[in-house]
């Protein structure tokens, strides 16, 4: 049996695809090279995804012995059903693609012009559904695009009184932390979802709730400055703590940068609040003890070490994105007509931060998400090491965002119609750099 590249070799049109050299981008990033794979013609289509959806046929066709098959079937948001449209058609088999309601027009006429039977409703998912069940009957295949992973709920009829506003959820080790503001406490969970005790909030922390957890079992949280009655107080700095394994003693370890906050008069007199779009330091914390703190006013991540001892970051690479009419009436969207009369009246900052989020691998690199404009359509990751330095940049196609590293893959969370749909990418490959 001939694998992939064989069999994609053997297709008519096949031709690599080429990698463009962006010299202007490394440039500006301070890197040595950076490099673009362009699949914008791939076999006639304009998305690497024709590959996918070919080898599979070939597969799914070798496997149900190919004689009874007439018709594929497949759920698709666009590019997928195309590409099986078009593999269906190579081999002189019809196709039926399976289309949310919510699918561009284009979209569905790029699909039935490759000849295929297009049936639209319903979300995402019910197409998915709607797919595997008509992949059940005779002389129909599926080619689907998505795997069938299962969700191990934390919280089973026997152990759902163990949760009841969770807020934080964070991994040490072999074991689940997820801290519930309702039950202010943090409880632990087993991987395959068993509870099995809880840390309860406390006073000598303010009741906030950790955020990291280090192998000598010590905790980190953040603690806010008290805003006070008019909010005055939120122009304090915040600081990371780093606490004993019952919460009962804290130590600081790290200082943050005060909040961009603004003077604000109104109906109920003067009060302080926080510029709409302006950027906080983010920070981590590693099992070994290390800290590292994003400082957004610098553009850099810093690190201490075990022993105390701070490493100062580079300065980032990064565009300076002004906050636009266009992303203040989309932030004013967010609220019912009602509200927008009061939001409308909130500071706004003049530019966005260089980075919103961070979060930290298993490897211990830092992720930062780097601010975006309306109008990009990927969101930006900058991976920084632990010397401070910019490792390598990645790019997630869409809206979502990713709120987990593993080992050559993330999870990504994108927003849909229907709430958030969890999606797992690979990682790339690192390429090999041209010698000098």
């Amino acid at each position: 049996m001939s694998g992939p590249l064989e069999f994609h070799r053997g297709l008519e049109g096949y031709a690599p695809t080429p990698v463009r050299v962006l010299a202007g981008v490394a440039d500006d990033l301070g890197l040595g090279w950076v490099g673009m794979k362009d699949e914008s013609s791939r076999l006639g289509l304009p998305a690497f995804k024709i590959l996918g959806a070919s080898w599979a046929v070939e597969r799914a066709l070798r496997e149900s012995g190919g004689g009874a098959v007439h018709t594929l079937v497949a759920a698709s948001a666009g590019n997928h059903g195309r590409a099986v449209a078009r593999a269906a058609a190579l081999r002189g088999l019809r196709a039926r693609i399976f289309l949310p309601e919510r699918s561009a027009p284009a979209r569905r006429a790029a699909i039935e012009a490759e000849g295929a039977e297009v049936v639209v409703g319903g979300d995402y998912e019910q197409a998915v559904a709607a797919a595997a069940a008509a992949g059940l009957q005779d002389g129909l295949l599926e080619i689907a695009d998505v795997g069938a992973h299962a969700l191990t709920p934390l919280a089973r009829a026997a152990a759902a009184k163990e949760l009841r506003n969770p807020s934080t959820l964070f991994r040490a080790g072999d074991t689940l932390y997820v801290g519930d503001w309702g039950l202010r406490r943090t409880s632990r969970w087993t991987l395959d979802g068993r509870f099995v005790g809880a840390v309860p909030a406390s006073d000598a922390v303010r009741g906030v709730l950790p955020r990291a957890r280090d192998a000598a079992a010590r905790f980190y949280l953040e603690l806010t400055p008290r805003p006070g009655p008019d909010g005055q107080g939120n122009r304090d700095s915040a600081v990371v703590v780093r606490a004993s394994p019952a919460l009962d003693r804290a130590d600081t370890i790290a200082r943050l940068a005060p909040l961009d906050i603004a003077e604000v008069m109104g109906d109920a007199g003067r009060r302080f609040e926080r510029r709409v779009f302006s950027g906080a330091d983010q920070w981590g914390a590693l099992p070994d003890g290390s800290v590292w703190v994003g400082r957004v006013y610098d553009n850099r991540v810093d690190w201490r070490d075990p022993t105390g001892h701070w490493t100062r970051g580079q300065p980032l690479p990064d565009r300076v994105l002004e906050v636009t009419r266009y992303d203040r009436e989309l932030f004013l969207r967010r609220f019912p007509p009602e509200l927008r009369g009061t939001a409308e009246q909130l500071p706004f900052a003049p530019v966005k931060p260089p980075f919103e989020a961070g979060l930290t691998s298993p490897t211990g690199e830092v992720w930062l998400e780097k601010s975006r404009a309306p109008a990009d359509s990927s969101r930006r990751y900058h991976v920084v090491d632990r010397r401070g330095h910019l490792t390598e940049e990645i790019r997630v196609p869409g809206h979502g965002r990713i709120i987990a590293v593993a080992p050559g893959a993330v999870l990504v969370a994108e927003p849909s119609r229907d709430g958030v749909r969890l999606l797992r990418y690979p990682l790339p490959a690192a390429p090999a750099r041209p010698a000098p």
